[in-house]
């Protein structure tokens, strides 16, 4: 096994810094956007958080045969650069359809950049020291949620556009990258791999479903929870706070990854269903201090997931794991993310009926009732290889 320097380590990590941003960041603007552009159907605004979701699942799709023609290098910084000009773009224009236009654009950039943000940790880290990356890995996502949640609300204060400027951070990897990442052709051990292959689909199919129901549940959080608390009586600096702290508990988790994997190897797979389970049951029951308790269970739950379904995904994949399951994980990642409105929303009116705020919560117990059971009958493919 290659030494890999720490600033080859740093610059890695610092790819999964920008990638939660492909949405956080415009979050704390949206409703200023919404007003600005007031005339336009209310869908093309959803659209302005959804789009990158779609063409990053497609760009994941096809990441295996961008890999075959293109070294790592070429593939970070045609992202990275891609990133920039698309993301901090949309300061420079005050047209709807441009704006989408630069917005499915970042997604493409950050479906090149999150399989090497950690398909790369595979590639150069035995598996011995993959759970304490992955988990570093997770953290650094979750940090980046928390700048960029904070910046580009602080931006927005100035003018909507100013948000977009947040995506100028992408600069700082573009650097290192230049600096220290080693141009690898990767995927060499297979040059006729397609863009898709669906027996790797059928391979790592835990950990894609369990990515899948993971992003899933969590995502009823974002989605639900000022509704819920401000119906509690708190304000939206309380709401603020608790939902930047919840990214805050998933960030430690992840510094922690390591350990609770050595500590508690055998069950750690079942801990973030449960937690999902304890959080939103806290949610159910309501109350702020509910609420506060709640979101520590959900960003545990979601701190302790990500990094464990990449372990164990990236120790079956090996080295090619960057063009096979990494991919494959991504897009599940993201599609959860963008099928969760669309799912918990209709079956908590239907079920539950339209006056039930907590009706979300109620599904999303449900679907944590469904990824414990996933998680029991595919226990044997989601444990890591003895120590």
């Amino acid at each position: 096994m290659q030494t890999v320097s720490k600033k080859v380590t740093f610059t890695i990590l610092s790819m999964s810094l920008l990638t939660v941003m492909a949405g956080a960041a415009i979050a704390p603007a949206l409703g200023i956007i919404r007003e600005h552009f007031s005339d336009a159907p209310q869908l093309l605004i959803q659209l302005i958080v959804s789009i990158p979701a779609l063409t990053i699942i497609i760009t994941n799709l096809f990441f295996m045969s961008i890999s075959r023609k293109m070294r790592t290098r070429s593939i970070a910084l045609t992202g990275l650069l891609l990133y920039v000009v698309a993301g901090a773009g949309c300061f420079f224009t005050n047209n709807i359809f441009a704006l989408l236009l630069l917005r499915a654009l970042l997604g493409v950039s950050v479906g090149l950049i999150m399989p090497l943000s950690t398909g790369l940790l595979a590639y150069y880290f035995p598996p011995e020291e993959q759970a304490r990356l992955m988990g570093l890995s997770a953290s650094m996502n979750q940090f980046g949620d928390v700048i960029a949640t904070l910046l580009a609300g602080l931006l927005a204060t100035i003018e909507w556009r100013y948000a977009f400027l947040v995506y100028l951070l992408g600069l700082i990897s573009v650097i290192l990258v230049v600096l220290y990442l080693p141009n690898e052709q990767l995927h060499s051990e297979n040059k006729r791999g397609k863009a898709f292959e669906p027996r790797q689909l059928l391979k790592f199919h835990p950990s894609v479903i369990g990515m899948l129901l993971l992003m899933t549940i969590f995502f009823v959080f974002p989605t639900n929870f000022a509704i819920t608390a401000r119906h509690s009586g708190l304000d939206v600096k309380s709401v603020t706070l608790i939902m930047v702290g919840l990214d805050v508990v998933a960030a430690i988790v992840g510094l922690i990854f390591g350990q609770l994997m050595h500590a508690f190897r055998r069950g750690l797979k079942y801990f973030a269903p449960v937690m999902f389970l304890i959080g939103y049951v806290c949610y159910v029951i309501s109350g702020a201090s509910w609420l506060i308790v709640g979101s520590c269970f959900i960003g545990f739950a979601n701190g302790v997931g990500v990094p464990y379904l990449n372990t164990i995904a990236s120790i079956k994949g090996g080295k090619n794991s960057a063009t096979t399951v990494m991919p494959l994980l991504s897009a599940a990642l993201y599609l959860g993310q963008f099928i969760s409105p669309l799912l918990v929303g209709p079956l908590s009116r239907g079920i539950f009926g339209p006056e039930d705020i907590a009706g979300p919560y109620k599904i999303a117990i449900g679907l944590s009732l469904i990824f414990m059971v996933q998680v029991f009958c595919t226990r044997h493919f989601q444990s890591l290889p003895p120590e």
